[in-house]
């Protein structure tokens, strides 16, 4: 059954002691060189410029800030974490790395190329898609 404690028994129990240090660092750094991410929010922010010109409406303005705040906020909030306190001692991957080590994944090692290319077809095919959907729109209408 339960029993109830009073604070003051509690506290005559409770053995206070310092908060442990961590054992290891994490490493918030996403391993990856930065030039991907910003070619990843490049293509992104280029699929809704091209959608925004192409497309232009005042009904779309709103939709299009609305887009455009989640791209820079769903890279931007990541990119400050990276570097928040603790200061964390470990550096992004330079490309240069990446293209001697590749990296490795939970599906096994993958070359520069192969990493870029995983990283970087879906935004490609979101791009291609919004200047085909724009050139369809400007010739049929």
């Amino acid at each position: 059954m339960s029993k109830h404690l009073t604070r003051e028994l509690v506290a005559e129990q409770a053995a206070i002691v310092a908060a442990p240090k961590p054992r290891h660092e994490v490493d918030r750094t996403f391993e990856l060189p930065k030039g991907l991410y910003a070619a990843t929010v490049a293509l992104y922010l280029g699929f809704l410029a091209v959608m925004a010109t192409g497309l232009s409406s005042p009904g779309l303005i709103i939709p299009m800030a609305i887009f455009t705040l989640f791209v820079v906020a769903g890279f931007g909030v990541p990119a400050i974490w990276a570097r928040l306190e603790p200061a964390p001692r470990s550096r992004p991957m330079s490309f240069a790395r990446l293209r001697r080590d590749g990296i490795v994944t939970l599906t096994g090692r993958l070359t520069a190329r192969d990493a870029s290319v995983q990283m970087l077809i879906l935004p490609v095919i979101i791009f291609c898609w919004g200047v085909t959907t724009v050139t369809i729109a400007a010739l049929v209408h």
